[in-house]
């Protein structure tokens, strides 16, 4: 219990350091959100993999392969190709057609007060429903490592995200990330050379223990075992491929470098990273099923969240149980600070200065009621964490991802490829994806099941699937579509033309 105890202490200390000499620099509204573009491509492909490595893919992934098998690894994959779609569709008019915020991307074309209140309020809504996860994440891994109440670590955490956000904003922030991606890429590394040991470095051998090593038997090695709804796989899968590119906190790591060749850059090198990462977590998965065992694994969490920290204690001792657990908390803090700094960001940018203030808000108050907004957000983030204590965070991390496909990423596209999509195709396009999502995760088994305790509220689900995106994705994308051929005002020609120009050449 000590040497855990001392190894958190040491993680928030550094990080602490880190956002104190951070706090130093002008506290000008571009350094608090972006800290001045002045990012490389390699330290920011750092940050973005450290924004993007949390809880769900260190804590969720690793538990939902260890007890669902093969239906656990759909998160590794979605998570990893997703990275293509930003690459390749996103990330460089992004940089080149905005400069804070989501909002500020889509207002280049549209100057429309209600879509960028929209894509403000898009841009809250989906960084609570991620911060959700990685709460939970925090609550269920510090219960069991210093045995605090669950309420009493979901608190701790949500105090210290204020603090790095309030205290260093981007700077602090980004610096943060890319130490907890070395952390946490080393600690997966070592966990992972140490489980194939084990099996004498042959997979061959690991797949055959494995499929007699579990309840499941051989079908632990197939799909079907956790989503028995074949569009719910598909489901799934469309959310994890789709959600990455209209996730805020990621779109926003844009901004923190000069220029889109070096944010091509940084998507590059995080993608590297990335896919090292998530090829790792299947063997922590196999590693956690093979010498933990399920019944472990879900006494410690009945979401399975627990079960890399568990097999590093079984393969390691306490030392290195401890070891990892500090990484996962330190991978917890680096994304719910992003998640935070993002939701201020868009709050102060597009609501307080660009609508309410129309542009003429100091640098002074911009950054003062940045800081209050993260104050608020992390408020709400901690209530309803602690009302999803039971719940799978790489499942939670999930819905999030459904709802950032459906609300943003139409809107995104279209901005950037369709010359006919205009200002009401684009409020309407946001709306029907934001609002059909939440709907349908509300009434979705998520949130509803007919088992006392299993789910956040006992009764029958009235939408069939856990996962809505099948359904609200494509709602979202038709939502901008009809909206923008029945509007009466027609599209700019010459403002799309500009558009298509400075979003792919940076002119």
């Amino acid at each position: 219990m000590s040497v855990a105890f001392l190894l958190f202490v040491v993680i928030v200390a550094i990080t602490l350091v880190i956002t104190y000499f951070a706090s130093r620099a002008k506290k000008s509204s571009s350094e608090f959100y972006t800290a001045r573009g002045s990012l490389g491509g390699i330290q920011n492909g750092f940050a973005i993999a450290g924004d993007y490595m949390s809880a769900a893919s260190f804590l969720g992934i690793a538990g939902s392969i260890a007890l669902a098998g093969f239906d656990g690894f759909f998160y590794s994959i979605g998570f990893l190709v997703a990275y293509l779609v930003v690459l390749y569709l996103v990330a460089e008019p992004m940089r080149n057609l905005g400069k804070f915020t989501m909002g500020d991307m889509i207002s280049s074309r549209f100057e429309n007060n209600t879509i960028r209140a929209t894509a403000s309020v898009n841009t809250v809504v989906i960084s609570i429903f991620y911060m959700i996860a990685q709460l939970v994440g925090a609550g269920s891994l510090i219960k069991l490592l210093l045995g605090w109440d669950y309420w009493v670590s979901v608190l701790v955490v949500g105090v210290l995200m204020t603090i790095y956000v309030a205290w260093g904003g981007m700077r602090a922030t980004s610096w943060v990330q890319i130490v907890k991606a070395i952390l946490l890429l080393g600690g997966t590394l070592v966990l992972t050379v140490v489980v194939l040991a084990k099996f004498n470095f042959n997979i061959s051998d690991m797949f055959s223990q494995l499929a007699t090593a579990t309840p499941l038997k051989e079908a632990f090695l197939n799909p079907g075992n956790r989503f028995k709804i074949p569009l719910d796989t598909i489901s799934l899968n469309l959310a994890l491929v789709l959600g990455t590119a209209g996730l805020p906190h990621i779109l926003t790591r844009f901004f923190t470098v000069k220029d889109a060749k070096t944010a091509r850059k940084s998507v590059v090198a995080a993608t590297w990273m990335i896919g090292l990462f998530y090829v790792m977590t299947l063997f922590l998965g196999f590693g956690a099923a093979a010498f933990v065992g399920s019944d472990a694994i879900k006494t410690a969490d009945a979401g399975g969240n627990m079960a890399a920290p568990l097999l590093a204690k079984v393969l390691g001792g306490d030392v290195f149980f401890a070891f990892i657990s500090a990484v996962a908390f330190a991978t917890i803090l680096a994304v719910v600070t992003g998640l935070v700094l993002t939701s201020a960001s868009s709050f102060s940018h597009d609501l307080y200065n660009s609508i309410w203030r129309k542009g003429t808000a100091t640098e002074k108050e911009q950054v003062l009621v940045a800081r209050w907004a993260a104050v608020g957000v992390s408020v709400v983030s901690m209530a309803l964490a602690l009302a999803a204590s039971k719940l799978n965070v790489a499942f939670l991390v999930a819905l999030a991802f459904a709802i950032a496909a459906s609300a943003n990423l139409p809107v995104i596209l279209f901005t950037i490829f369709w010359r006919k999509f205009n200002t009401t195709g684009a409020v309407v396009g946001m709306l029907t994806g934001l609002i059909s999502a939440i709907v349908l995760v509300c009434l979705s088994p998520s949130v509803w099941s007919a088992k006392a305790g299993a789910a956040m509220l006992q009764g029958p689900a009235w939408f069939p699937l856990a996962n809505p995106g099948i359904v609200s994705i494509p709602l979202g994308f038709l939502g901008a579509v009809v909206g923008s051929l029945l509007a009466r005002k027609k599209a700019d020609e010459e403002k799309f033309q500009e558009i298509l120009v400075r979003g792919n050449v940076g002119v």
